[in-house]
């Protein structure tokens, strides 16, 4: 589905992947990210958030949190991030952007609270009771004042297996009392996710009955005299999203999939953010009329299903002109993606060390994939910014080995891997 949309909308970053596999700079089993595309989808992003006063974390779990692409963002004008998790938001730090939401959707571990505290968070949000007063105390005891969101939910929310949680909604004021008085912490407001999401017969983004929620708590929560309350109104978000959240009174938004134009409602309109990211690979070998193509960061997104992946396979030494569009078997969703099996039977002249492009929305933080960022491809001029692993750490490599012994020893040691 992306990759027609890749084709149409930005065909040079398949060409330079392409190119820049066929060279090396590129590794298989990589996401690659048009940095350029990038910065121009976050700073389309800001730039309407700006029109209605909407506070903007980037969610980066979907690229691996790549260093350069935080830097790409906040450039661009997106400065602060929301961490999913506590690993998420340490490495989005380190990638140069202020946390400005954490605790959500994965709460904080109780003795890495301090850890969560150190970071400053701008927002912090919290499911229990247990959980805020280990956020209070490990903000107090870093001399803080934490800005805690607490987390709630109604009958007829909806929710993805596994991430239920939070308060029952109409306890919010007198939850909002006990927050406040906390030593180290104070009320904020009120989140919960998805606040909307993709609806494939009208093929637009809708509000979830969540949204409603935190509209009908923080009206309670203004009657009961609370002058401010932030509304944090994660899911499916894009530009054309913004003006309608505004209207909501929402307060914070949280675009992930949006920085590189591949959330649903991209793969059927043409939304301002273009398309940024695709993935490489590279034909392994040859069975029965198959290339088996490495895996590794081949996720298979449970919103767009299964069915019709197909790849472009570039053949060594060739441009997109002489590339092979064939269809694709995935792994299954319960096996290890060692390889995806593209049908070569009327591909005669794909060989082994062939570039194999894919085009399909990434979850890079849960593969064992690589990121890299490329610049310059809408110059004409592509390079690789830099390679990294799922977690946003430099990956190890031939400069990371050191043989100790002679030849089939078998004494290699691999340093750890430091963070570039």
């Amino acid at each position: 589905m992306f990759l027609d949309l890749l084709r149409r909308r930005n065909p040079g970053l398949l060409a330079a992947a392409a190119n820049l596999h066929g060279s090396g700079d590129l590794p298989a089993n990589c996401y690659a990210l048009d940095l350029d595309t990038v910065a121009a989808n976050a700073a389309a992003i800001r730039g309407e958030a700006d029109r209605y006063g909407l506070s903007v974390y980037a969610m980066t779990k979907q690229v691996g949190r790549n260093p350069d692409f935080c830097r790409t963002v906040r450039d661009a004008g997106i400065t602060e991030a929301v961490g999913v998790d506590l690993q998420c938001a340490l490495a989005d730090r380190h990638g140069g952007l202020g946390i400005g939401h954490l605790g959500h959707l994965v709460q904080i571990p109780r003795h890495e609270a301090a850890v969560a505290a150190a970071l400053a968070p701008a927002y912090w949000t919290v499911f229990n009771d247990a959980k805020a007063a280990e956020a209070a105390a490990a903000s107090a005891a870093a001399g803080r004042e934490q800005a805690l969101l607490a987390r709630i939910a109604a009958l007829g929310d909806r929710f993805y297996r596994g991430h239920e949680g939070g308060w029952p909604a109409e306890e919010v004021v007198a939850v909002a009392h006990r927050l406040d008085a906390l030593d180290g912490a104070r009320f904020a407001g009120v989140t919960s996710f998805p606040t909307q999401l993709f609806d494939t017969a009208t093929g637009r983004v809708v509000p979830t009955p969540n949204l409603g929620t935190l509209q009908r708590a923080a009206a309670a929560l203004r009657a009961a005299g609370w002058s401010h309350v932030e509304i944090n109104a994660p899911g499916t978000t894009s530009a054309a999203i913004l003006a309608t959240l505004a209207e909501a009174g929402v307060t914070q938004v949280e675009p992930g999939h949006g920085l590189t134009g591949t959330t649903p409602w991209h793969a059927v309109t043409d939304l301002v953010e273009e398309p940024a990211v695709l993935y490489v690979s590279e034909v392994s070998h040859l069975w029965d009329g198959r290339a088996y193509v490495f895996g590794g960061g081949l996720y298979v997104d449970p919103v767009l299903g299964l069915g019709g992946t197909r790849a472009l396979i570039v053949p060594r030494g060739g441009g997109l002109d002489d590339a092979y569009l064939v269809d694709v078997e995935m792994p299954a969703p319960e096996a290890i993606d060692y390889y995806a099996m593209a049908d070569v039977r009327a591909a005669p002249g794909v060989a082994p060390g062939d570039t194999v492009l894919f085009g399909f929305r990434p979850q890079a933080f849960v593969t064992r994939a690589l990121t890299a960022g490329v610049t310059g491809v809408r110059s004409g001029a592509p390079a690789v910014a830099g390679v990294y692993a799922a977690d946003g750490s430099a990956p190890i490599g031939l400069d990371d080995i050191d043989a100790v012994d002679g030849p089939g020893a078998g004494n290699h040691t691999a340093r750890s891997a430091g963070r570039a």
